[in-house]
């Protein structure tokens, strides 16, 4: 059994983490600032939460549930006090990669992320056919230890499985690539190309196309081009037509070397720098 605090425990992946954690054997201290996560907490999970000082006087694994803008300065209120050998956990390479957070060379620092349920999912439970995030349905995580002993890599993995319950396959990669992972893959080329596509279809809608029907269609062009490119239908290849129409829109909707672009790795980290830049606060606030 680990003593575990996780920071952040009433947010939007505090949440979801604080249900796995208490479903395992570790022992957790949860941790909240805001009122509404405290009473959350207490409402769905029957869980009191206690004060960040009192979760780490015991603490073994903290795990960093809150805005990798706030990353940085959360973890340097504390990590000169915590025992050495103390693991960190953070949820994405973006304060890693950037370079923020602050040196202590006898801790140990480890990334993790999940991978969210796959889009061919292969469940017959319904439920797990409608969970879009994880913690239903079985999903794959990556990792990386950044800084610390090699024999904390499968102490942290052991417990990322736990975060992110149900985990099937655990990924091994460097802090850089899940950077190249997230943001740029996930993010800056999958979110936005994503984006585009709903775009599209409310132009399509908007030039008179019905509603539904305009979603039934793209929503099962996507599924079925998807399983095309990624070798889910292996004999399977796009019609002489669509070829076509992809020769004739790629010029005009992609600019030339857009993936130089988006995976050099000097832009990779200025992205991951202003994610990290802490937003300004309103004064009233």
């Amino acid at each position: 059994m680990t003593n575990i605090a996780l920071l952040g425990a009433g947010g939007k992946m505090g949440a979801r983490l604080a249900r796995s954690l208490k479903a395992s054997t570790e022992k957790v201290k949860y941790v909240e600032v805001s009122q509404a996560g405290k009473d959350w907490l207490k409402s769905e999970l029957g869980i009191q939460a206690v004060s960040q000082a009192e979760a780490l006087a015991d603490a073994e694994v903290i795990i960093m549930a809150v805005p990798d803008s706030k990353i940085a300065t959360v973890v340097s209120t504390f990590v000169k006090e915590i025992k050495p050998g103390t693991a960190i956990i953070i949820l994405d390479a973006a304060a890693p990669y950037a370079g923020v957070l602050p040196e202590r060379k006898d801790i140990t620092y480890f990334v993790t992320h999940p991978c969210h349920p796959p889009l061919f999912i292969y469940e017959t439970r319904k439920e797990a056919l409608h969970d879009y995030i994880g913690g239903v349905a079985e999903q794959h995580i990556v990792c990386a230890l950044m800084q610390g002993p090699e024999s904390d890599y499968a102490r942290c993995e052991d417990i990322a499985r736990k975060m992110f319950a149900p985990v099937g396959r655990s990924h091994r990669c460097t802090v850089e690539h899940m950077a190249i992972l997230e943001p740029a893959l996930s993010e800056s080329t999958t979110a936005t190309l994503c984006t585009a596509i709903r775009d599209a279809t409310e132009r399509a809608i908007a030039m008179g196309v019905p509603r539904q029907a305009a979603l039934d269609l793209i929503h099962g062009h996507i599924r079925v081009e998807l399983a095309i490119l990624f070798g889910e239908l292996p004999n399977a290849r796009f019609s002489d037509g669509a070829l076509q129409a992809i020769d004739e829109a790629e010029p005009v909707i992609f600019q030339k070397n857009w993936l130089d672009r988006i995976f050099d790795i000097k832009e990779i980290h200025k992205s991951v720098q202003r994610i990290c830049k802490p937003a300004e606060t309103p004064a009233s606030s």
